[in-house]
């Protein structure tokens, strides 16, 4: 399996939050970091906080790059009822075919702050 169809697969195995699957994306050594929080996690730790995160998920990527052994994704990932809507931008290291490395930034999808509002700069991306 190519690593494009591998991504597909794993960011499906995070929305539908399918432990079984999960697992089977990353090498057993391999390590997660969430660096907005400055947390690192083993693959068991990493699943632990996926699956257990409350709520059903949907999500779909909207970006994909492939270099070699390196791949990047940005993915939206939003609560089925959409009260909560974020951003991940994804680094990806694979060897064997499996993830041994990634490195992930959350952001959260809000309006921006009243301050930059306030000054009438930058404009709308898309229309919600």
């Amino acid at each position: 399996m190519d690593i494009a169809e591998n991504l597909k697969l794993y960011w499906h195995d995070v929305i539908t939050q399918n432990a079984n699957s999960l697992k089977n994306h990353f090498l057993p050594n391999a390590y997660i970091r969430w660096n907005n929080t400055n947390e690192q996690f083993t693959v068991a730790e990493f699943i632990i906080a996926n699956c257990t995160y409350p709520g059903e998920w949907s999500g779909e990527i909207q970006r994909m790059e492939i270099v070699q052994s390196t791949a990047i994704t940005v993915t939206r990932v939003w609560l089925s009822d959409n009260s909560l809507s974020f951003h991940v931008t994804s680094f990806f290291e694979f060897e064997q075919g499996k993830i041994a490395v990634l490195n992930e930034y959350w952001g959260d999808d809000g309006n921006p702050p009243q301050w930059r509002l306030d000054k009438h700069i930058g404009k709308r991306i898309k229309s919600t």
